[in-house]
């Protein structure tokens, strides 16, 4: 695993009085996140379906971590590519060109592509943005002085751009995944690149994914589907998505009541998905998640990629797909 010590003092030497309050917690989680049942290959049963020993621990725990499921080969193809997409974004969100004063990635887009951010910001928390789902505001630090005014954070519909994600998306084994949980019918539906520039990098508030089905009357613990996250440069306590396990069990949760209560967004239970570059985490999308600033050291690039029943996307009124998918706009 990737060495976090380093960079576990640096985050929490700008939580100012509160720094060894969160220094231990990045510690306390890295060592829970560790001691869970829920990591290792891609495996699957003789007629096919998934292992279920995976199974039995992705439905536990809500998540689970396949170890090295790209290769060397498909990695590299990842990186060149986003390497080649970063050199083409626009300097800033009002700008249409890249840093060589050419045509930018998302130029000729006529929806929202780039989801831009202050450095070391929290642009969802607390807004009606994506539904409202972020309910609230995380500590945001003081970036350095020279740091830019607005840092990239989402980039949506992220296939449309790169060829390499959406090999990724296409990946024999994670579709068989897919498969095994989901049936033979069903739908890709949401695409995102995080990207997460250290000293700048904003955070992703506490929330749960899930918008619709929360009144079905076949309401379970996989109705909203499920993501893989693809993990590019690795995750640690301090840069990578941390997650409650067990909370894809529960219901919709009150995040400003369940903050209050805790005093803290460092929320006892939570522990950080702490994955090698190459894994690819596979968790359910109701699950009670967030993504602290990356305030030291380490590039993040999270491909995030939705799959979900056929059945339950034929059920969303016409209204909300449209907002669901309005991510996945082409050009």
């Amino acid at each position: 695993m990737i060495d976090a010590s380093k960079s576990i003092e640096a985050c929490a030497a700008y939580y100012g009085d509160e720094s060894e309050a969160m220094k231990d917690y990045l510690i306390a989680g890295e060592k829970k996140a560790l001691s869970l049942k829920n990591r290792g290959p891609i495996a699957f049963e003789e007629d096919g379906s998934l292992s279920k020993s995976i199974r039995d621990a992705y439905s536990k725990y809500g998540f689970f971590i396949f170890e090295g499921a790209l290769n060397k080969d498909e990695l590299e193809d990842i990186k060149v590519d986003l390497e080649d997409l970063r050199s083409k974004f626009p300097t800033g969100p009002e700008s249409s060109v890249n840093s060589k004063g050419e045509p930018a990635m998302n130029a000729e887009s006529k929806s929202l592509t780039l989801l831009w951010s202050k450095p070391l910001g929290d642009p969802l928390g607390g807004t009606e943005l994506a539904n409202g789902r972020h309910q609230i505001k995380m500590f945001e630090p003081e970036a350095e002085e020279d740091a830019p005014s607005a840092v990239p954070l989402i980039l949506l519909g992220s296939l449309q751009f790169s060829d390499a994600c959406l090999r990724t998306y296409a990946h024999p084994d994670l579709l068989k995944v897919a498969e095994s949980i989901n049936g033979k019918d069903f739908t890709p539906f949401n695409e995102a690149l995080f990207i997460k520039e250290p000293g700048i990098g904003a955070a992703v508030s506490w929330h749960q994914d899930g918008v619709t089905h929360w009144e079905s009357e076949n309401f379970d613990e996989e109705i909203h589907g499920f993501n893989f996250m693809a993990q590019v440069y690795g995750s640690t306590a301090v840069n990578g998505v941390w997650v409650v396990p067990g909370t894809h069990k529960d219901g919709k949760i009150d995040i400003k009541k369940l903050v209050s209560e805790t005093g803290s967004e460092r929320l006892e239970d939570a522990v950080p998905i702490v994955c090698n570059p190459g894994d690819v985490v596979f968790v359910i999308d109701r699950s009670f998640m967030a993504l602290f600033q990356i305030v030291v050291l380490n590039l993040v690039s999270l491909l995030i990629l939705d799959f979900i029943k056929d059945h339950l996307l034929l059920e969303l009124k016409a209204e909300v797909f449209t907002v669901k998918l309005r991510f996945s706009t082409t050009k």
